[in-house]
């Protein structure tokens, strides 16, 4: 088992910044691909980012890149998220995900292809 604790969120203002990271225990954290979804009231699950278990590569989907910096430390089992120019829409809960590094991960993967998820963090951004 690995368990995924989020931390960071909170209510900024349009154009801010704020990074939001997730720490993980349990299994060897390099093992594991890991990512970043958000989920807004009433809508699906949405995938953003991942990085590789090696650190190798990094993904966004089109919504956030150039805004949102996914980044990772094998050394503190830890994923980080940074946002900038936020704006209302970027508004959800914001979930850590982890999967097996035996998985292809794909580009926007689907939820149920992750292994593991943290309880979620609730980034508001106010207009």
């Amino acid at each position: 088992q690995v368990q995924l604790v989020e931390s960071g969120g909170g209510l900024v203002q349009a154009g801010d910044s704020l990074s939001v990271s997730c720490t993980a225990s349990g299994r060897t954290f390099s093992d594991y691909h890991m990512a970043w979804f958000r989920q807004a009231p009433g809508n699906e699950r949405e995938w953003i980012a991942a990085v590789m278990s090696s650190n190798t590569g990094t993904r966004y989907a089109d919504s956030v890149k150039g805004r949102f910096t996914i980044s990772r430390d094998n050394a503190k089992n830890t994923v980080y998220l940074q946002m900038t120019s936020l704006k209302p829409d970027d508004t959800a809960v914001y979930y850590c995900a982890a999967m097996g590094r035996w998985k292809y991960l794909r580009s926007n993967p689907r939820p149920d292809a992750f292994d593991y998820w943290g309880q979620g963090t609730q980034v508001t951004v106010s207009s």
